[in-house]
């Protein structure tokens, strides 16, 4: 009689167990780090690079057209490919805002990054611990946000270094 029960027992839990794995397999486990918002608080202060004096972020997004918020770090390679994009983009488009934000990385670093490769950004500001970045939704370095300045709202984030087609999409939503 005992050896029925602890059979049934074990058969149960065995079941139980193939029931709960089975439905977790219908749950997807994609992770996909879109944009789940289209709006994000600029209103938060920072360092700018060169002059040390404290911004809000929002002040550097108060005029009408588009602005570019870019993610980068000078210890970021893929940042070093992007970097080219941006470049052109500035010389295609030299009235649209082009804001730095630099990621966990120390002053020295980024302004020599800056003179070897050249400065496409209208302003930069400093997050030397990553919080801010965070709070605007990145992921990691390199990411880049495309905002209406009217309406403060994301029109495109670019997760990953801007590429080829990235920049084509780019130039499309910008024109």
């Amino acid at each position: 009689m005992s050896k029925n029960i602890k059979l049934t027992s074990i058969v149960l839990i065995v079941l139980f167990s193939f029931f709960v794995l089975l439905k977790g397999l219908d749950k997807s486990n994609t992770y996909s780090p879109e944009l789940s918002t289209t709006k994000i608080d600029f209103n938060f202060k920072a360092k700018d690079l060169f002059s040390d004096e404290e911004i809000f972020l929002d002040d550097l997004i108060k005029n009408d057209g588009m602005s570019l918020i870019n993610i980068w770090a000078s210890w970021c390679l893929p940042c070093r490919d992007e970097h080219a994009y941006l470049l052109n983009l500035k010389s295609l488009y030299n009235k649209l805002n082009i804001v730095g934000i630099n990621y966990k990385d120390s002053e020295i670093n980024a302004k020599k990054f800056l003179k070897e490769l050249g400065n496409p950004y209208t302003n930069i500001i400093t997050d030397p611990k990553g919080i801010n970045s965070i709070e605007l939704g990145a992921f990691g370095v390199p990411e880049t946000f495309l905002i209406d300045n009217n309406s403060k709202l994301i029109i495109k984030k670019f997760i990953g270094p801007l590429d080829d087609s990235t920049f084509n999409q780019l130039t499309k939503l910008i024109k």
